[in-house]
């Protein structure tokens, strides 16, 4: 894989991991509930589950999905109601944490992990880096490197919406700012879905 290539799949990868999308609306809201620190484990778990579809994908999950289009199709139910299950989690948060045991939890890293398996964000962003960049030549080494590529730039990338979120904390310790924020929050992991059921 030559210099140009690797640049090229690092500005793929920075424009995807650095847009709004529900990961990203998730950390920013971990971030303003929980503070930087909380929210590490769900950066970290944002960072390998993406990873994770990107391997499946290169090596040959999205054409056995085209192939079978029931298992997309359960996908997309199975990704519908976590990520709405997420989305009510997000809305109904009401207080910014200061870390008491009373106090709601952010995601944990296997949750974090596991929603990139049905963030509809992350399958066409796999989907596409393997069908750029991908050499069918040398499979195993050019999935694997555009997975690594991918993981450098988006661990902090995505860290960035995390603390955007603590830089909120303060203007949204007012209870009723914070409750609108979570909404707004819920509601825009929400909206992926919407092109999903049409």
């Amino acid at each position: 894989m030559t210099y140009e290539t690797m640049l090229a799949i690092g500005l793929f990868s920075l424009v995807g991991s650095v847009t709004p999308g529900p990961s990203n609306f998730m950390l920013l809201a971990s971030g303003t509930n929980f503070g930087f620190w909380r929210t590490v484990p769900q950066i970290l778990g944002i960072t390998i589950g993406f990873s994770s579809v990107l391997l499946a994908v290169g090596f040959g999950l999205g054409a056995l999905m085209t192939a079978y289009p029931p298992l997309g199709l359960g996908l997309k139910i199975a990704g519908g109601a976590y990520l709405l299950y997420l989305a009510w989690r997000i809305g109904m948060s009401r207080a910014v944490s200061n870390g008491n045991a009373e106090a709601a939890r952010p995601l944990t890293f296997l949750e974090s992990a596991a929603f990139q398996w049905v963030n509809p964000k992350a399958w066409i962003a796999a989907l596409t880096a393997m069908a750029a960049y991908a050499n069918a030549a040398n499979p195993f080494l050019s999935v694997t490197l555009v997975t690594l590529v991918v993981a450098v730039v988006n661990l902090p990338t995505v860290s960035i919406w995390a603390g955007f979120g603590v830089m909120l904390r303060r203007f949204l310790s007012d209870p009723q700012k914070l409750k609108w924020f979570n909404i707004t929050m819920g509601l825009l992991l929400a909206a992926p879905l919407w092109p999903l059921m049409r």
